[in-house]
C-alpha cells in the first residue's frame, strides 16, 4: 500500500519522548522518623512525596509510578497495591460488583489519577504502620529490607517492560516492526529508582546489595539516593555505580526543593543538566564473615569473598576452597649482620706529618 500512495507515513515513529517509570523506595523506619520529627514530620514527608509524585505525572501522560515501602523486615508494595482495585470512587456492594460514588465537594476538581495515588498509598501505609502503634512492637533492629525492596522494584521494571514490548510488537505492521528494531529507544521504557533513606547499617545487607547493583547496572537503570539521616557507604556507591544522583540533604525542611530540582529530571533530560555529584564516594567493601566496613581485608582468589582476618584452617567460608596463606602471621627471622675486620695498619703507612725536617740549632 505504501508502494501505491507513495507515502511512508505508516513506517514513521513518533519522536514522543519514551514512557518514563519512576520507582520510590520509601525508607519507613518508625524509631528513624520519630528522631527526625522535630525537624521533618513523617506525615509532612509524606505530602511532599505526594507532591513530587505529582509533578513526575504531569511531565508526560504515559510516566508510571510504583512506590516501594522498605521496611524492618520485610518489603511491600504501596502502590499500585496487589491488594483489588482501592478506587476511591467506587464501592463494593453485596453481588460483588462495584458501583460508582459521587466525589465529594473537596474531590470535586481532584484529577482523577493524583486522588487514587494519593489514597492508595495513604490505605498501604495504614495498615504497613498499624502494628508499631504500640511502642512495645517497635522493631529492634536498626535497618530495613532495602535489598528486598530493590528487588521488587527490578522485578517491577521487568514486568512492565516484557509486557510494552509484547504490546507493541503485537499492535505494529512490519514496516513498522522493522522501524522499532532500527531504533529501540522507542520502544523502550526508561525507568529509574529513588531511595529516600533515613536510616544507616546497611552492612549485613552487602551481598545482595551489590547484586542488585549489578544488576541496575546492566539494565541502565540509575539509583538515586536521598539520604536524610545515617550513614551512607554502600548507598554511595550504588548511586556511583549505576550514574545515578546523590544527596545528601543537610536541610530536611527543604525537602521540596531538593526532589524537584536534582531528582524530577529523567535520564534524557539530565544529558542537558549540570546534576549534582557526590566529590568522595566510600568504596570500603564489608567482610563476609562479620559484615563489618573493612579498610584493608583478605580476597578469596577464586570467589572473590572479602574476609576481615584469615579464615580458620585457611578454608573459604563462601566456596570452600583451601586458600594458601604461605607465611603470613609467622615472624621473619632476624639474621645477625657480620662485622667488618678493621686492617691493621704497618709502620709509618697513614702518616699525616709535613715533608719539613726539624730544624737543628
Amino acid at each position: 500500500m505504501d508502494n501505491l500512495d507513495g507515502s511512508d507515513h505508516y513506517s514513521k515513529t513518533t519522536d514522543e519522548p519514551p514512557p518514563s517509570l519512576l520507582t520510590i523506595i520509601l525508607d519507613t523506619h518508625p524509631s528513624a522518623w520519630a528522631l527526625l520529627a522535630p525537624t521533618l514530620p513523617f506525615s509532612k514527608a509524606l505530602a511532599v512525596l505526594l507532591v513530587f509524585i505529582n509533578a513526575h505525572l504531569a511531565c508526560n501522560n504515559s510516566n508510571q509510578v510504583c512506590v516501594i515501602a522498605a521496611h524492618p523486615h520485610r518489603a511491600e508494595f504501596l502502590y499500585p497495591s496487589p491488594s483489588p482495585s482501592s478506587d476511591p470512587s467506587s464501592d463494593p456492594s453485596p453481588n460483588g460488583t462495584t458501583k460508582p460514588t459521587i466525589p465529594s465537594a473537596s474531590e470535586a476538581n481532584f484529577y482523577r489519577p493524583f486522588r487514587l495515588i494519593q489514597s492508595t498509598l495513604l490505605t498501604s501505609l495504614s495498615y504497613l504502620l498499624s502494628p508499631t502503634q504500640n511502642p512495645s512492637t517497635l522493631p529492634s533492629t536498626p535497618s530495613v529490607a532495602l535489598s528486598g525492596a530493590l528487588t521488587l522494584a527490578l522485578t517491577y521494571t521487568n514486568r512492565l517492560l516484557t509486557s510494552l514490548s509484547t504490546a507493541n510488537l503485537s499492535s505494529t505492521t512490519s514496516a513498522t516492526a522493522d522501524a522499532y528494531s532500527a531504533n529501540p529507544s522507542s520502544q523502550a521504557l526508561t525507568s529509574r529508582i529513588l531511595i529516600l533513606s533515613v536510616t544507616g547499617s546497611l552492612s549485613p545487607q552487602y551481598i545482595p546489595l551489590t547484586n542488585t547493583i549489578f544488576a541496575c547496572q546492566r539494565l541502565s537503570i540509575p539509583i538515586d539516593v536521598a539520604k536524610l539521616a545515617g550513614d551512607a557507604v554502600f548507598l554511595e556507591q550504588a548511586s556511583d555505580a549505576t550514574r545515578g544522583t546523590y544527596l545528601h540533604i543537610d536541610h530536611p525542611k527543604g525537602l521540596l526543593q531538593y526532589l524537584m530540582m536534582a531528582f524530577l529530571p529523567d535520564q534524557g533530560s539530565r544529558r542537558f543538566l549540570m546534576s549534582p555529584g557526590n566529590v568522595g564516594v566510600d568504596f570500603r567493601a564489608a567482610c563476609f564473615c562479620h559484615r563489618k566496613v573493612v579498610d584493608l581485608g583478605f580476597v578469596c582468589s577464586v570467589c572473590l569473598s572479602i574476609f576481615c582476618a584469615p579464615p580458620e584452617d585457611g578454608v573459604c567460608l563462601t566456596c570452600g576452597t583451601q586458600l594458601k596463606l604461605g607465611n603470613y602471621g609467622q615472624k621473619p627471622v632476624v639474621v645477625a649482620r657480620k662485622k667488618k675486620k678493621r686492617k691493621n695498619k704497618l709502620n709509618g703507612e697513614g702518616d699525616t706529618g709535613s715533608g719539613a725536617a726539624t730544624p737543628v740549632q
